[in-house]
């Protein structure tokens, strides 16, 4: 029987892979000879290529954003709530673009592909990367899909990084940015967190310094406990607390056993990490956490952000969520004040929330409305 999908559902979706043969020159001084891309598109290009969206994801995210790779598939893609027809992202009137980034693990050039010098996995030695990198990488995209300027680029988090950067990067190339619950740099705890996470899998007997592939294993544990300390952080204290308390997985205190005791938030995390380190690659994520920790929109502007600013020329959708506290309301109203300061065009939304930083891919009617409203508003022809 054929699964029947809703009708504000992308449905069935097919990623496919673009190769670019040539060299791309890095942030760290190195130089990729030739890479490949993961993309989904949902929507129609239309005939002047002026309604095209970039979807920019953050850091455990992929190319696949909206609809099911297959009719057996149980959960859709991770932006599935705010892209497809009729949605806040809508593919009745927008072209939709989402890739696997540079570095990933979701079939993009990456820690696991096989370096054409060596004929072995990159491991370890896979380049270091920036956002810029990505930006860059993701240009030649737009080139190779004959889309000169993204009438949107989207992202959230170490997505809405890329966004702002593209912006600086490319000015005459996006008409508007749309920077969600992120940040033009990251604080002291950030950058604490995400090392504490790095040594947690570095740490693990089996990393063997970044080159396990060659080992035919991988770093479990330090993997699992690094996505345990990461959840951590995405969600709030409410939240944790309304869904957990201090419940225990048999009910009662069981005495005498030599069990440890297991709370019901211990048995979330341990499985939320267990699954996760069966489907992310633990070069990847050191890749991507560094990436985070190095970005600082206005450090070559004289760590001014306003002067940083003033080389984009698109407007600006900035959103912030009330108990964000990895990527605070503070750090939205820096790039919102940088914006004024530059005198460009800003629309800003506090969306109250109890969900912490994974609001933002929530379900919420406020942040719904208001992004709706915004991508409503621009003009495709």
């Amino acid at each position: 029987m054929t699964k029947t999908f809703a009708p504000d559902s992308v449905g069935l979706v097919t990623p496919f892979t673009v190769q670019f043969d040539e060299p791309l020159d890095l942030a760290c001084g190195r130089t990729l000879s030739n890479y490949e891309l993961v993309v989904e598109t949902y929507g129609t290009l239309n005939a002047n290529k002026s309604n095209a969206i970039l979807i920019c994801h953050a850091l455990s995210g992929n190319h696949h954003a909206a609809g099911f790779h297959s009719e057996d598939d149980r959960k859709p893609g991770w932006w599935d709530g705010y892209i497809g027809p009729g949605k806040a992202i809508d593919t009745n009137k927008f072209f939709i673009v989402s890739l696997n980034n540079l570095g990933g693990c979701s079939g993009s050039t990456g820690p696991r592909s096989i370096n054409p010098d060596t004929g072995k996995p990159w491991g370890a030695d896979f380049p270091k990367l920036r956002v810029r990198d990505w930006v860059h990488s993701q240009a030649r995209l737009a080139d190779s899909l004959g889309i000169n300027q993204w009438a949107a680029v989207i992202g959230g988090s170490l997505g809405g990084m890329q966004a702002m950067r593209w912006a600086l990067e490319y000015p005459s190339r996006v008409r508007n940015c749309v920077v969600i619950a992120s940040a033009m740099k990251l604080s002291a705890q950030n950058i604490a967190f995400n090392e504490t996470a790095r040594q947690a899998i570095i740490s693990d007997p089996e990393f063997h310094n970044g080159n396990y592939l060659d080992h035919n294993t991988y770093p479990k544990n330090g993997l699992a406990i690094a996505r345990m300390i990461g959840h951590i952080t995405y969600l709030s204290d409410d939240v944790m607390g309304e869904k957990f308390g201090r419940d225990l997985r048999s009910g009662s205190f069981d005495q005498g056993l030599d069990e440890l005791v297991e709370f019901q938030v211990e048995s979330y995390l341990r499985y939320q990490g267990d699954s996760f380190s069966k489907n992310f690659d633990a070069n990847t994520y050191i890749l991507m956490t560094r990436a985070l920790d190095y970005f600082d929109l206005a450090r070559e502007y004289g760590d001014d952000a306003a002067a940083a600013f003033r080389r984009a020329q698109c407007d600006f959708y900035v959103a912030s969520f009330t108990t964000d506290w990895r990527f605070p309301i503070e750090r939205s109203r820096e790039i919102v004040d940088a914006l004024i300061s530059a005198q460009k065009n800003v629309s800003y939304t506090e969306v109250e929330s109890p969900y912490g930083h994974d609001a933002f891919l929530l379900p919420n009617e406020h942040y719904c409305e208001s992004f709706s409203r915004y991508l409503a508003g621009i003009d495709t022809e």
